[in-house]
């Protein structure tokens, strides 16, 4: 969505927003800037008034005229829940107004209906998925506790999200850093691995693991320039990798759940 304008339905956080929006900003310089509209970009309170627009703007406004319909919103991205395709389109439409009586639109590309297709929802329909924080919500083929197998509905780590991630670990261009020790980088990559393993490996962990065996090839790139006896040789470098893997398994945190390198 794009916000065009504010609008509030309630006349003292309008006073409040109104204040904040032309509130003068102090430049590095100690010159004063004065504003008439909009927030410093990176400012500290525009995550504040956004999620406050959209509580008035949206929430309130389906607890108030769509109360049947479960929803989640977090910032401008959220999913509404409908029974019935019509319904959703109905839904639709009636957003379309609310968001143009807000001075917002609704994201032309982003903005669709999904088949939640399941086994017991097996129609046919064109789009049957959907992204949410960082997840892929779509027919995925699952296990019981029972052992049996089954078509549900669920999330998995984003394929965008594991390229964001992948890139990261690129950048920490770990292979620059033949100066520190192992322990070195368990250290400072433990903390981010065990954020993003907490957070996606809630729902489909298997999808993750794509992205945490590319971390133990990086790991094998660093031994390669830190150990001349492994320069030149990958295989031998994952073996050591491996042994070590399997020696000191607590130094990363993706080594503790079993995504654990070749060894001899």
């Amino acid at each position: 969505m794009r916000a065009v304008r504010w609008h509030t339905d309630n006349p003292w956080v309008l006073l409040y927003i109104q204040r904040w929006l032309t509130a003068p900003i102090q430049r590095e310089d100690g010159t004063i800037e004065g504003r008439e509209k909009g927030t410093p970009q990176g400012g500290v309170v525009s995550a504040l008034l956004a999620n406050l627009f959209m509580h008035y703007a949206f929430d309130s406004w389906m607890v108030r005229n769509h109360a049947d319909k479960p929803f989640e919103r977090y910032a401008d991205d959220g999913v509404v829940h409908c029974k019935q395709e019509a319904e959703a389109e109905r839904l639709k439409a009636d957003l379309v107004a609310r968001f143009a009586a807000c001075g917002l639109e609704l994201h032309p590309n982003k903005t669709r209906n999904a088949y939640c297709k399941d086994d017991d929802r097996r129609k046919s329909y064109p789009n049957t998925s959907f992204d949410f924080l960082g997840y892929t919500f779509r027919p995925r083929r699952s296990k019981s506790k029972h052992g049996k197998y089954f078509i549900n509905f669920t999330p998995a780590v984003s394929p965008s999200a594991q390229k964001a991630m992948r890139q990261r670990v690129h950048d920490w261009r770990l292979h620059l850093k033949p100066d520190r020790s192992i322990e070195d980088l368990s250290r400072m990559i433990n903390p981010i691995l065990r954020g993003w393993i907490h957070y996606y490996a809630a729902y489909y962990k298997s999808e993750l693991y794509g992205v945490l065996r590319y971390v133990n090839w990086v790991l094998t790139h660093w031994a390669q320039r830190k150990y001349k006896k492994l320069a030149r040789h990958r295989r031998r470098a994952e073996h050591w990798r491996g042994r070590l893997a399997r020696r000191q398994p607590e130094l990363f945190t993706h080594w503790q759940m079993g995504i654990l390198p070749a060894a001899e």
